[in-house]
């Protein structure tokens, strides 16, 4: 399938349908990487070029020979004590207190099949469509091992990365730094596009150039956060949305990270993806190891929508998983903007009463409904039903909404707690927080200690004690602040507590979904805080932000896109004015931008007037007729909203036979010029008909002139036109 060894060469070669990626085993037994790009054949070990670098260090094998130098080689595994003075993708801190590990080559293994992590997330494939690559390298002074892992998914362009580290010393180590993926490049020219952000405002787009010196982003905050994403692409300074080379490297996990792109002193580029190393020093005893979180690589050489739609095909198909993963999504009402804290019983059944009637397909009850929760400042942790609240059991309101015809969800927070719960006052140890200081409050509350087993075991009793009194099919599992105090009572070795959390996490969410294995979880961190391919595994769609305003959700939404499939893009329609923006937008608007995501309603229905509620409809419907085009078609963007005046993106169906292309005007002024949406990716030399208008369309003209977009009077105009090929 998609990897050869030479033995002749001493080369690993990983084929997918349209890359290559090539490593080589050298004489010293250093694994040196040699070239990922467009697919090719041969031995790439010509690009390695040998000179006296000065003051380069040189290993001790090498003897006299100047000329040869890991601080000039490419690498498969940069370490800290080889001489390479570049960023290292591993630090160990041996028994003797001293620092440094030179692993060189022992063997390999490959299989049919991917391979799986213990404990954390990955993408999976079936044993004839991937196949794994593991190398065997050893520091011969300490003993102690690591395993590199490949995962090759050739048809749909994916390469992933992990690795193993095998203490066999006698003693403790710490594993002070671990990246998950380096890639090198010996020449060329590149930018460094990456995902900045803030609470309500995530996933903005900047690009940059590397170049030399560092580029570093990351999490201190424990989730991957809103502040960068845990996504990076390398592409070429000329690349566009539609040609050009470019590569995505995306981390499959929830917590800390730490993304490095550099040029080195001969305009090297390194760039790299792993755990952070602030507040990390993970311990190993002797025969424990340690799993590095998986990285998914992608290349295309036809420009970044390709790149996008590697991405989506993969993470959609073989890293979502459970009954929803190929469903199109319930449309759901969420309580929240409706009535926040202010609810009871009868008035979420009055919701759901008014939205069935709508074409609302789920009702969901967030915040408010367990222990004393009648605002953020208590109650927190108390996963008990508040009856006297609602008015009656919760089982009694789930069986009145299921027999209106709705499904039924509802809201958790399991890893926060107020200090005014009883959870609290019974455990004050099962909090991160530092002994004789007082700790720090975010939205009023704290962390529990999800790396301590006692804990993840009484949140999952609690959980199951509230899943089990109806049928509750949908859970939106949100997490309203950052990790601070990162202490733990549970262990001597706090360098281990911010990776263990996660892991506490995802065994909490592991043993959830095995107990209910047709529950639909959303993620949720504040919105997108927690938005990274690792929750994908777990949460098959993420709230995207907790911004709902329309024209903000255009920029958000089309951040997102460049790493995450639409179907895993938690969006709605809320009330206007905008709870986050006081912006007022059609109702029609802020429908089409929704509908880039799952599609569901922020608001209270009984509130709208007939003209709303008529268009209510007409939105459900619309998006029930073309939701598995939006869900599986390929996506295209076909403006930039942060420079244009109009958002546009397109989703083009897998035989090419419909398309939908939805626009929103972000800017409008007076003499309005007209705005063309050149189309992407259609056959050349066919007709396509547009539904509404009956018009015929030229393939090669809707891409190579355009669409028109109406001139209107008016903010915040949208657009949505349907097309199937007639010819």
């Amino acid at each position: 399938m998609g990897i050869i060894f030479s033995e002749k060469e001493k080369t690993f070669t990983l084929h997918t349908a349209n890359s290559t990626y090539q490593m080589q085993v050298d004489a010293y037994g250093f694994l040196l990487h040699l070239y990922y790009g467009r697919r090719t054949e041969g031995c790439m070990d010509y690009l390695l070029c040998y000179a006296d670098r000065g003051f380069s260090g040189n290993p001790y094998d090498a003897g006299v020979d100047r000329t040869y130098s890991m601080d000039v080689l490419p690498q498969e595994l940069p370490t800290h004590g080889t001489g390479d003075y570049r960023s290292p993708a591993v630090v160990i801190r041996n028994v003797d207190g001293s620092y440094g590990c030179d692993f060189r080559y022992q063997g390999y293994r490959i299989a049919d099949g991917k391979y799986a992590l213990p404990g954390l997330p990955a993408v999976y494939a079936r044993d004839d469509e991937a196949q794994t690559l593991e190398i065997d390298l050893k520091d011969r002074a300490t003993g102690v091992e690591i395993t590199l892992f490949y995962g090759v998914l050739p048809s749909l362009d994916l390469i992933t990365r992990s690795a193993c580290v095998r203490n066999n010393e006698a003693g403790k180590i710490y594993l002070e730094k671990i990246q998950t993926a380096c890639l090198d490049w010996v020449g060329g020219a590149y930018d460094l596009i990456t995902f900045y952000g803030r609470h309500a405002m995530e996933r903005n787009v900047q690009r940059t150039r590397i170049a030399h010196g560092a580029q570093v982003i990351g999490s201190r905050r424990g989730t991957s956060s809103h502040q960068y994403n845990p996504m990076m692409i390398v592409a070429g300074q000329e690349t566009t949305e539609e040609s050009g080379s470019c590569y995505a490297v995306s981390f499959l996990y929830s917590g800390s990270f730490k993304g490095e792109a550099e040029q080195d002193q001969f305009g090297q580029t390194r760039v790299q993806l792993g755990l952070s190393d602030e507040l990390f020093s993970y311990p190993l005893e002797a025969g424990e190891c340690f799993y590095a979180p998986e990285v998914v690589l992608s290349y295309s050489d036809k420009g970044l929508s390709r790149l996008s739609q590697n991405l989506h095909e993969g993470f959609r198909t073989h890293l979502c998983r459970g009954k929803y993963r190929d469903l199109v999504r319930p449309i759901l009402l969420n309580s929240w903007e409706a009535s926040y804290f202010d609810f009871d019983g009868e008035a979420i059944y009055q919701f759901a009463k008014n939205a069935v009637d709508l074409g609302v397909e789920m009702l969901v009850l967030d915040d408010g409904w367990f222990g004393k929760r009648d605002d953020d400042l208590s109650g927190l942790g108390d996963w008990y039903v508040n009856e006297e609240k609602l008015g009656e059991k919760l089982e009694h309101l789930i069986d009145r909404i299921n027999g209106l015809g709705l499904k039924f969800g509802i809201w958790f927070e399991p890893e926060g707690i107020n200090e005014d719960s009883d959870l609290y006052r019974a455990h004050p140890d099962w909090v991160l927080a530092v002994p004789g200081r007082d700790p720090v409050r975010a939205r009023y509350q704290l962390v529990l200690d999800f790396s301590r087993k006692e804990v993840i075991d009484y949140i999952f009793e609690a959980m199951c004690k509230v899943l089990d009194k109806g049928n509750i099919e949908y859970v939106k599992w949100d997490m309203n602040r950052s990790l601070s105090d990162c202490f733990s009572r549970g262990t001597k070795d706090q360098g281990r507590v911010m990776h263990d959390y996660v892991l506490g996490l995802y065994d909490l969410q592991e043993r959830i979904l095995a107990r209910y294995p047709n529950l639909l979880l959303e993620g949720c961190s504040g919105g997108g805080g927690r938005f990274d391919a690792g929750m994908l595994y777990y949460t098959p769609q993420i709230w995207c932000s907790d911004n709902s305003d329309a024209i903000d959700r255009v920029r958000i939404q089309y951040g997102t896109s460049f790493g995450y499939p639409i179907s895993t893009v938690g969006s709605h329609v809320s009330a206007t004015p905008n709870h986050q923006t006081g912006r007022v937008t059609p109702f029609a608007t802020r429908g089409i931008t929704a509908m880039a995501g799952t599609f569901g309603y922020e608001l209270d229905p009984r509130k709208l007037s007939e003209e709303e509620k008529a268009e209510m409809r007409t939105q459900i419907a619309t998006y029930k007729r073309y939701g598995a085009l939006i869900q599986t078609g390929a996506y295209f963007r076909l403006t930039n909203p942060f420079t244009e005046e109009v958002g546009a993106w397109q989703f083009l169906s897998k035989d090419q036979s419909e398309l939908l292309v939805n626009a929103v005007m972000l800017e409008i002024h007076g003499n309005m010029p007209v705005n063309y949406l050149r189309l992407k990716g259609l056959p050349k030399g066919c007709l396509y008909q547009e539904e509404s208008s009956k018009a015929v369309y030229a393939s090669d003209a809707l891409m190579e002139a355009g669409l028109p977009l109406p001139v209107e009077m008016g903010e915040y105009q949208s657009y949505q036109f349907h097309f199937t090929k007639v010819s």
